[in-house]
């Protein structure tokens, strides 16, 4: 507007168009436009006071009395380069695809500019700059580290854990190797223990070591976080998704942290790494003059401390929960190690909560099972009691049981066993365990006779002397005579009725 009032009061000194546009206010076809519509409208008398800039905007302004200055190459495919920017594709695609598939001849500057011409129609989306007192929040976010080196050679990527507290901005950073459930928990808690107290808020996105299913108004936390809040008496505040700027205290905290402490350094190890981090922050990045504040972070933390949230004396165990199935053979998966719990809930959906020390197996909130925490993957962990009771007697009833019990029943019987135990081929476990359970039905004095009729015909085998006892062989003479037996004796005597003598004699 004020280069249109500097061109009409140019007109109304008398000055002509080639005059003006020769001191660059405006070209002279815009200028023949201009002053037709002046003289219309009366603004070039001299007697008439000039028009407002109101009333100037709304003539002058972009309106199809003003003829156009240019007309972009792209209008013929307005329609669908629109659709294209709307989907999110970037510029130089929409060129060549252009250029592909419509035989576009224009530049690729053309494109730019039509596609800034798009961005602008859709207007400017305003920000709120929100403020916060002290102690009322903190937020929270990940980074990209610095690369490592392993003792073997082998680059190791990290990140950088980032919690900035909102009103001071004094931060706790921590270069991490790894971004599970456990290591965010921890961080919270050096974060708290850092800064001697807990915000009452704490912002983050929406990662999954932290939130379970992100939406606007009903985001779903997970449950190990959630048990870290209510420890400690925070409230967790998760941004919309897609829209980090409202955690934009930390998305700049990140920033300063790898563009101002990353660059120019060597890091031993991640304990070097960290040490260097902490001085930083305090040397550093705790009493530089921050942009937004005008302050030191430090000086201003001074007044923030006393007012956080007070730890717990003793300080929250950290415990990861995850739901998981029990598989058939009565144990349930984690990190890769396997658990036992009652074979009675095989096909349950349980609970386990594991600590730095214990997991913990829960169903239908009633604790089931609790083991000691493994780390190497493939390892398992067993509660006798856990397993089915036809399991639980061969793992109890193993060869020494089978041994004393035998010989709690006699002589013979122990020579059974002892003699099933030095087969050299077979394991021959559970023919002992039956042959001890025998005693439950005919008694130790039957038992122990059959087992002596089975050593005298060498058969120490639980079908010998099963056959026995169902026979009632075992009060028959152990060495039958020579002589001939009655016809009847061959019949009933069954299979160890005789030796092998007289059954060569008959």
């Amino acid at each position: 507007m004020f280069e249109y009032r500097q061109v009409l009061v140019r007109m109304r000194q008398g000055d002509s168009d080639r005059d003006i546009a020769r001191s660059g206010l405006m070209g002279r076809k815009k200028l023949t436009a201009v002053r037709r519509i002046a003289s219309e409208r009366g603004w070039l008398g001299p007697e008439q006071p000039l028009p407002d800039d109101a009333e100037i905007a709304g003539v002058l302004g972009r309106t199809p009395h003003l003829p156009s200055t240019c007309v972009s190459t792209l209008e013929p495919f307005r329609d669908v380069v629109r659709g294209w920017f709307d989907a999110g594709v970037q510029g130089t695609t929409i060129f060549s695809a252009l250029q592909r598939n419509h035989g576009y001849a224009g530049s690729y500057s053309a494109v730019r500019r039509f596609l800034l011409q798009l961005k602008s129609e859709r207007g400017v989306r305003a920000t709120t700059i929100l403020t916060f007192a002290p102690a009322e929040a903190a937020q929270v976010d990940f980074g990209a580290g610095p690369v490592l080196t392993h003792e073997s050679g082998i680059p190791l990527k990290t990140w950088i854990f980032v919690m900035t507290l909102c009103w001071s901005r004094h931060q706790y950073a921590e270069v991490v190797l790894d971004q599970p459930v456990e290591t965010w928990l921890a961080c919270h808690r050096r974060a708290f223990e850092w800064f001697g107290g807990c915000p009452s808020r704490v912002t983050i996105d929406n990662a999954k070591c932290a939130i379970i299913r992100h939406c606007m108004h009903s985001p779903e936390v997970q449950r190990s976080y959630a048990g870290l809040a209510e420890a400690y008496g925070f409230r967790i505040d998760p941004c919309p998704p897609h829209d980090p700027p409202k955690k934009g205290i930390v998305e700049s905290g990140v920033k300063y942290v790898k563009k101002s402490f990353v660059p120019l350094r060597e890091f031993r190890d991640l304990a070097d790494a960290n040490r260097q981090l902490r001085e930083w922050i305090m040397q550093q990045a705790g009493v530089r003059d921050h942009g937004t504040t005008h302050e030191q972070p430090l000086t201003r933390f001074a007044i923030e401390r006393p007012l956080l949230t007070r730890l717990p004396d003793v300080p929250p165990v950290l415990a990861v929960w995850s739901e998981v199935k029990v598989h058939t053979d009565g144990h349930v998966v984690y990190k890769k190690a396997l658990y036992s719990v009652p074979f009675t809930l095989v096909g349950k959906q349980l609970w386990l909560k594991a600590t730095d020390t214990v997991v913990q197996a829960f169903h239908r909130h009633e604790l089931v099972a609790t083991h000691p925490r493994l780390r190497k993957p493939g390892d398992r962990h067993t509660v006798r009691d856990h397993q089915p009771p036809e399991a639980q007697a061969w793992l109890e009833h193993d060869p020494q049981w089978c041994l004393a019990r035998a010989k709690d029943i006699g002589p013979a019987c122990h020579a059974v066993i002892l003699a099933m135990f030095n087969n050299t081929v077979l394991e021959n476990l559970r023919g002992a365990q039956g042959i001890v359970r025998l005693r439950e039905k005919v008694g130790d004095a039957r038992l122990n006779a059959a087992c002596e009729r089975a050593l005298a015909f060498s058969s120490p085998q639980y079908r010998t002397i099963k056959t026995i006892l169902a026979k009632g062989l075992e009060s028959e003479p152990a060495a039958p005579s020579t002589t001939t037996a009655p016809a009847d004796t061959y019949l009933s005597g069954g299979r160890f009725g005789r030796d092998l003598q007289s059954l060569l004699i008959h």
